[in-house]
């Protein structure tokens, strides 16, 4: 809405979007990244609200601690883009939207320790209801402040900024609310209290991984970006939408991996090895089926959903031909996802960043020059043989670390 909303009112203004979005959607990816290694310590208390308050309270440290970090990093666009030699007139478009989205960071960082204690409580309805409320808020505040309303002439790039804030403390509040006020810690005070530094330190044994992974696969992804513009803008552009489609349908795994962190704690608290692997083996099979079901959508409803991204015949007839791969990478990724979800549940998420720096590595060194010798197919190609990769990685990481999880007297009795 905010790229739409600007694309009408100045270019200038636009391109500093893009160049800000370009910080901040890593950033936030990045916070929520290490924010999920807080659901496998909620699900293990999910029954135990004075065991559990402790770790909320430092689930927020964390997120004020990632969130800072990642807000300075936003707060550093002015100075990217005049190391990177952005245009001067881009760079003095930006005004205050750099500072206001790094306040989005911070804020984002802060709600997301809520939303994942919610995901590990199970209570997924919670975070929907603060993710759409935060959603309506955004897509209202982009319609009036950017370009303005009636008499209201509008406020340009820093009302794309605003909204963005705005949005962002809309879905924190709600999720809070929802977490003191529709949970088993309803009553419990949640005050923030002073930092334990040893259990923050635990909660991020568990997410900085994460948020390492999320780094590396954004970074990977900007390669194959600069590699499918090397062929030419319509590749370019090709590329760019067939991503999207894939990155859309890619977000029903990932939502199908977290809910089964919740579903697996039973089992972790029992050492049962054989529940942990039917749980995962379960989220797999669901998420394969979400994925296909709207991998079917696409196949069928081509037509329509490319008209939305361009009218370009040439662009539209490239993404035609990169479905079937596109399938595939998808079907991959939510593999590869789940799986991954089953090593933040046993709280080990080193093999899941071993992982992707060997397969993204080995595909970012790739990625240009098979572009150059088969253009997006060999692309593409590419990116479905590291996903597979990850698939058998991920696979055998978790099947190695759960196996580490018996019960010794269950290790006995196999002996």
């Amino acid at each position: 809405m905010d790229t739409a909303m600007l694309g009408r009112h100045a270019t200038a203004s636009l391109a500093a979007f893009a160049l800000t979005v370009a910080v901040y959607t890593p950033a936030t990816a990045t916070v929520a990244g290490a924010m999920r290694g807080v659901m496998p310590f909620v699900a293990a208390h999910d029954d135990d609200p004075d065991a559990l308050v402790p770790v909320v309270r430092d689930g927020i440290w964390l997120g004020i601690v990632t969130g800072l970090l990642g807000a300075g990093a936003v707060c550093a666009v002015p100075l990217i883009g005049l190391v990177s030699g952005v245009p001067g007139e881009t760079l003095s478009a930006l005004g205050p939207l750099p500072l206001l989205l790094a306040a989005s960071v911070l804020v984002a960082a802060v709600g997301n320790s809520a939303t994942s204690t919610l995901v590990g409580l199970g209570r997924s309805k919670l975070v929907m209801r603060a993710g759409t409320t935060g959603t309506a808020a955004a897509v209202l505040l982009s319609l009036t402040l950017v370009n303005g309303v009636g008499p209201f002439d509008g406020l340009g790039l820093p009302g794309a900024g605003v909204a963005m804030l705005v949005s962002s403390l809309i879905s924190a509040v709600v999720a809070h609310w929802g977490l003191r006020r529709s949970t088993i810690l309803a009553g419990h005070p949640l005050t923030l209290g002073r930092p334990h530094p040893r259990a923050v330190l635990e909660l991020a044994g568990v997410g900085v991984p994460l948020a390492a992974t999320v780094l590396i696969k954004f970074a990977v992804l900007g390669v194959l970006a600069i590699a499918a513009a090397r062929v030419g803008t319509v590749s370019a552009a090709a590329h760019s939408i067939a991503v999207s489609l894939v990155s859309l349908m890619f977000t029903a795994a990932v939502a199908i991996g977290q809910a089964t962190i919740p579903l697996m704690a039973p089992y972790l608290k029992a050492k049962d090895v054989r529940g942990l692997r039917a749980a995962v083996r379960a989220g797999a099979k669901t998420a394969l089926g979400a994925v296909v079901l709207l991998g079917c959508v696409l196949a069928v409803l081509r037509g329509p959903v490319l008209s939305l991204f361009t009218h370009d015949p040439a662009a539209r007839h490239q993404v035609l031909a990169l479905i079937p791969l596109m399938l595939l990478v998808v079907v991959t990724d939510a593999l590869q996802a789940v799986f991954g979800f089953g090593l933040i549940a046993i709280r080990n998420t080193v093999p899941s960043l071993i992982a992707f720096a060997v397969c993204y590595g080995l595909l970012a060194m790739a990625a240009v020059p098979l572009t150059a010798l088969g253009g997006l197919t060999a692309l593409w190609l590419a990116l479905f043989g590291a996903n597979v990769l990850l698939v058998v990685g991920q696979v055998g990481f978790f099947h190695q670390r759960s196996g580490r999880l018996a019960a010794p007297e269950a290790a006995l009795g196999r002996t």
